[in-house]
Order: structure tokens, then sequence, then C-alpha cells
């Protein structure tokens, strides 16, 4: 798959917009991310840009550039870190032994895990409600 190249990336009262080296522009509401929601301007302006995305250390937010460009379907994973925001992405990931930045993508729906990688996504994330009832 062959990387967008980013030329500009801004932030607006209400979305953080990118633009292509062809010209494309495209944005991502924070109305969409509870992170980002409830941020304050000062956390949404502190994030970096990487070849794959746009990364908020202190919000634990990941977004991908081709996510900018794909229509927003809801998925089981997007609807279950919606839902719950107190779901650390990054921390999931990493209990998965998978990179953040693949996780993110089955978050967002860019892409799709398999049926094996998708129930072993769920048992984890059951595994840290039980972690967490036991407290």
């Amino acid at each position: 798959m062959e990387t967008i190249r980013i030329e500009k990336v801004w932030l607006t009262d209400t979305a953080i917009w990118i633009r292509t080296a062809d010209g494309r522009e495209a944005c991502e509401k924070f109305s969409d991310y509870q992170r980002l929601k409830w941020a304050t301007q000062e956390q949404r302006a502190n994030f970096t840009t990487s070849d794959d995305g746009i990364h908020w250390p202190e919000l634990d937010e990941d977004l991908s550039f081709e996510g900018f460009f794909h229509e927003k379907k809801s998925n089981p994973l997007y609807d279950l870190f919606m839902t719950h925001p107190e779901l650390n992405v990054s921390a999931v990931a990493r209990r998965l032994r998978i990179s953040q930045s693949l996780f993110a993508q089955y978050v967002s729906g860019t892409k799709k895990p398999s049926e094996e990688r998708f129930n072993e996504i769920l048992q984890t994330i059951r595994s840290i409600g039980c972690e967490l009832a036991s407290v």
C-alpha cells in the first residue's frame, strides 16, 4: 500500500485537517473520538506525526492518514472504544503484542482483523474487565 504524503496538518475548533502532497484535503471531527472530544485545545495541539498518521501521546489517541479518506462505517471495535473511552487503545495493543498503529486501524475500521484476531482482541478486553472487577 502506498504511503500518503502529507503536506500540512492543522486544527480548527472542531476538527483536525490534513492536506496531501497531491492537494487532497480531509478532516476528522474531534466529536467522533472521545479522548479528543473532551480534550482541551492545548492537549489537542500537542500531537506528533509520522509517515502513517497523527499521535497524541498525552491523550493516547492515534489517527491514521489513510483513515481520513475512508468512509466512516461503524464496527464493533470502534463502537466498543467509543462507548468506553477509559479503555486505552495503546495498552490493549501492547497486551496483544501487536503494533499500536495496526490496532488503531482495526479500531477505526481502516483494516479488518481476521476472525481469530477479533476473538483474541475481545478475549483480551474481557480479561482486562475481569482483572478490574477483582480489585
